[in-house]
């Protein structure tokens, strides 16, 4: 309950989202807005948690999962759906699995199968049809840099799971997330400043107001707490393939609330990430 629970909150903030910025407000000013929220939010939330010490050696690791997943990840990401359109955004976030195999085998020097490399020419060749072909006549001013930005905001994403793989095998979640998300605020700060200055919030309206807290409360903090308890009780393979189900929720709120539309071009990319991200996640029997 706890992953699909995840994967609607996701689904539905590709489109609510797309609703602040940049209309509202710039992308990265939407960034500053939520990663300070959250960083208060994991603050408060961590006084009630586990009293553990973090080992200076392992200040850099968490840095660098600062880098990779809040600065670089979120400043790709929002600024990138702000160019393209929320069905798109989510079908890109699916390679995720397929970079993090491919980083795994770079990095920690593991053997890739037939299966496997061919799954990812797939997903990478329905990824690339996607960023180059996938176009929106809905909320979408520039795909193309849009595409591409959602997919290197994925990438971040991979190097920052293989990177705070350790500091989750040696520290409880809460010991280091409020780190990880202080630094990564410290981050975001020069590039967000400006357009968040920048915002009229008289202008803003209530609905608007409430959409920011949604994401993040929801998107972001919740979000970080349910896959807490799902990763408790499943096992981390099994809460992968909640990912997929992210497009599903995505291309339903999206389309039921006129926000995007579907195309061939859309639905054969999707099958052949989902394709790809099949072949490359099954484990041999």
């Amino acid at each position: 309950m706890a992953a699909t629970l995840v994967s609607i909150i996701y689904g539905v903030t590709f489109t609510i989202a797309k609703d602040v910025m940049p209309e509202f407000i710039e992308p990265f000013g939407f960034i500053l807005l939520r990663v300070g929220g959250s960083v208060l939010l994991f603050w408060m939330v961590s006084f009630f948690g586990p009293k553990e010490k973090i080992a200076k050696s392992d200040f850099p690791r968490i840095i660098a999962a600062a880098f990779f997943g809040v600065a670089l990840n979120m400043l790709t990401f929002f600024k990138g759906l702000s160019y393209t359109s929320p069905i798109m955004g989510a079908v890109l976030m699916v390679t995720t699995p397929m970079i993090v195999l491919i980083l795994s085998a770079i990095i920690m020097k593991e053997r890739m199968l037939k299966r496997k490399v061919f799954g990812i020419v797939l997903g990478l060749a329905g990824t690339v049809s996607l960023i180059l072909y996938g176009k929106s006549m809905i909320n979408a001013p520039n795909e193309m840099l849009g595409n591409l930005l959602v997919f290197i905001n994925a990438i971040s994403y991979g190097f920052y799971l293989i990177i705070v793989k350790k500091l989750m095998d040696k520290y409880n979640a809460f010991t280091f997330v409020k780190w990880i998300y202080t630094f990564g605020f410290i981050m975001v700060l020069p590039f967000g400043w400006s357009e968040f200055d920048a915002v009229n919030w008289s202008l803003v309206p209530t609905d608007i107001y409430w959409k920011i807290g949604f994401v993040v409360v929801f998107s972001t903090f919740l979000t970080y707490l349910l896959n807490l308890v799902s990763m408790r009780e499943l096992k981390p393979t099994t809460v992968a393939v909640f990912i997929y189900l992210q497009p599903l929720f995505a291309t339903i709120f999206a389309i039921s609330l006129g926000k995007d539309d579907l195309s061939w071009v859309k639905i054969g990319s999707a099958i052949l990430i989902f394709v790809g991200v099949y072949l490359v996640t099954q484990k041999k029997k």
